[in-house]
């Protein structure tokens, strides 16, 4: 660590340094942040890009007083590493360290908590409406960057905030990307107003010009909306931010430390809702994360002198297993498209892109536009698939509801990284699909063992001409072959691992394999154990279920599943079988009344008591208790 970094005590502190220092400190927060991010992983790319900016607002604010919400949160390494969690940093996203993202459990300068996108707009807004009913007189600011404005909800808080007309500082950190490069309408308008820096001088020219007119100028200037409006209209096209009630000031060099500060200093002495349009390059200052932003935009452990990561041996991972079948079943139908919300390269979308560019459509961080644009594929004859992260689908439940199950339409939502995701933390963890999903009428719900049944379930997904949800694990698969060709599945019917026992495992997804590890060690230890690959969620087996609550050797039921126990698969089983009035004593387990945090996927698997060894004790303790 270097001196200034090293000499930093407090944030206000950066309020006291010369721009020559802030420049040099800027070079110090990149090489810190890279040196540990290069150990724990992390989003290094969208954090690089944001360190210039970071300074410039604690030298010229006055935090936590002044409040500052980040959306997306990835871009807060700088503000961390300046806001007391220095000397933890080392400990980002590892299992009772740092978050990844802003907590507003951990550091008062945390204004509000983020993990998803587009959020940062409305949550400032409410805290500057908080501000005017208490009198106070503090300043709000949102910073919006990698693709936060290609969400709706961003879009309803520019509108209101621009209705309401309170004090309210958006700055834009437009480096033209989310994971990938950005895409639709506001990306393209936001690079014509990077190419026009003109705009700004030209406005101020107009102002000057008829405030020069002799007697009526001031006059002139205030009535003349239309004229002023025209002339913008003219120089950028729309003029977007301010006609919804924005001052606009850009687009400026969001690493030019003198220029920011300069700027930063003037608005914050400005009336009304302000928004500073700032162009960053992500990865700034590092060049291999400068060449591969999308790989550094979250990555693990790398070599800092390469940038390259330790290759990772084994069986493929669920995702690409997903990315190659989906391309195997589009090349024999043309009627598969495949949607994705701004993340091709995460959800295995990007070569199914480059194969069929016509069919694959990336919308943006926009969810919700995600399923309904599915929808009217669906009504429209086509067999869309939606691949999303499992957290990020939840934004788009109304959709799924009204737009999808409502209508019966043929929607596959193709859920990835579904269960508990690791380092990403409670933001991340899917562990809510199970739960919200299968209540929705219409609506089938499954999840495979391994790699080679994802494979039987996609086909089997597009077969049915209904809605369906797939949900699948991060990482990669249990190394079992994969077959040529696609055998689906009978919906609704289970698959019997072992057949003979007096506990029944009942397993579903990632579960299945930890289930037969259990089972195995319980036979060791004297208790028999018959398992079933529950396969589907809705329609559940219930033909299996009440036969095997009928066999006299079952003496009691184990539910496991990587989902919370609320309304989830144990749930389904519990009800299926008071609904029939053959409950048998039932052992669920899976995830409690809590947010999961951080961690690697072992540690939290464990930490959820589901590791093979803790399910067979927990279900040995179950057993004893059968007898007293």
């Amino acid at each position: 660590m270097t001196q200034i970094l090293q000499e930093l005590k407090t944030p206000q502190d950066v309020r006291k340094l010369t721009v020559r220092d802030l420049e040099t400190l800027a070079a110090e927060v990149r090489s810190f942040m890279i040196k540990h991010v290069s150990k724990t992983g992390g989003h290094l790319a969208p954090s690089l890009g944001t360190v210039e900016l970071t300074l410039a607002l604690y030298h010229v604010f006055n935090f936590p007083t002044d409040k500052l919400v980040w959306d997306v949160g990835h871009q807060a390494y700088t503000h961390k590493i300046l806001t007391g969690r220095r000397d933890r940093f080392a400990t980002l996203r590892t299992k009772g360290g740092i978050t990844g993202f802003p907590n507003r459990f951990e550091s008062p300068y945390d204004a509000f908590g983020v993990g998803h996108a587009s959020t940062a707009i409305s949550a400032a807004l409410g805290m500057a409406l908080a501000r005017d009913l208490d009198g106070k007189k503090n300043a709000v600011i949102a910073v919006l960057g990698d693709g936060a404005l290609t969400g709706g909800e961003a879009f309803e808080g520019l509108n209101s905030a621009g209705d309401f007309g309170r004090n309210l500082i958006v700055i834009l950190n437009d480096n033209g990307r989310s994971i990938d490069e950005n895409v639709g309408a506001m990306s393209e308008y936001l690079s014509k107003l990077r190419l026009t820096p003109q705009y700004n001088r030209a406005k101020r020219d107009v102002e000057h010009l008829l405030k020069s007119i002799p007697h009526i100028g001031s006059k002139v200037y205030r009535t003349a909306s239309a004229i002023k409006d025209g002339v913008r209209t003219a120089l950028v096209p729309g003029g977007l931010f301010e006609e919804m009630g924005f001052r606009y000031v850009g687009p400026l060099d969001g690493h030019n430390l003198p220029l920011l500060i300069e700027t930063l200093s003037q608005v914050r002495q400005m009336q009304g809702p302000i928004l500073i349009h700032v162009h960053t390059k992500k990865g700034k200052g590092y060049l291999p994360a400068e060449q591969a932003p999308e790989k550094f935009h979250g990555i693990g452990c790398f070599d800092v002198k390469t940038g390259e990561c330790p290759k990772k041996q084994g069986a493929p991972t669920y995702t690409a297993v997903f990315s190659e079948a989906l391309q195997q079943l589009a090349a024999a139908d043309q009627g598969i498209v495949a949607i994705t919300a701004a993340m091709p390269s995460g959800t295995g979308l990007k070569a199914f892109g480059e194969r069929f560019p016509d069919r694959c459509f990336d919308v943006g961080i926009a969810e919700e536009h995600a399923v309904t644009l599915a929808a009217g594929l669906a009504a429209a004859g086509k067999k869309p698939v939606v691949a999303l992260y499992s957290t990020f689908a939840q934004r788009a439940y109304d959709q799924i509801l009204h737009d999808v199950c409502l209508q019966k339409l043929p929607v596959v939502l193709a859920l990835d990284r579904a269960g508990l995701v690791g380092q990403d933390g409670p933001t991340h963890h899917g562990v809510f699909d199970y739960s919200y999903l299968r209540p929705l009428p219409n609506m089938t719900v499954m999840a495979p063992k391994d790699e080679a049944e994802l494979r039987d379930m996609l086909a089997t997904a597009l077969s049915l001409g209904t809605p369906v949800a797939l949900r699948y694990p991060r990482g990669h698969g249990v190394g079992v072959p994969l077959r040529e060709g696609f055998s689906p599945l009978t919906v609704g019917k289970a698959e019997i691992l072992r057949a003979q026992g007096s506990v029944a495992l009942l397993a579903v997804g990632s579960m299945v394999p930890a289930a037969e590890q259990a089972a195995e060690q319980l036979e060791a230890d004297g208790i028999s154990a018959r398992v079933a690959n529950m396969r589907f969620i809705k329609p559940l087996d219930a033909e299996l279920l009440l036969r095997w609550a009928h066999d006299e050797e079952v003496r009691a039921f184990v539910t496991l599943e990587e989902n919370m126990l609320a309304g989830g698969f144990g749930s389904v089983v519990l009800e299926t079988l008071a609904d029939e009035d053959a409950l048998l004593p039932i052992l669920r387990l899976g995830i409690g009344d809590t947010f999961v945090e951080q961690g690697t996927r072992e540690e939290l698997l464990a930490l959820c008591g589901l590791t093979p060894q803790q399910i067979a004790a927990r279900v040995e303790e179950f057993w004893k208790g059968l007898d007293d």
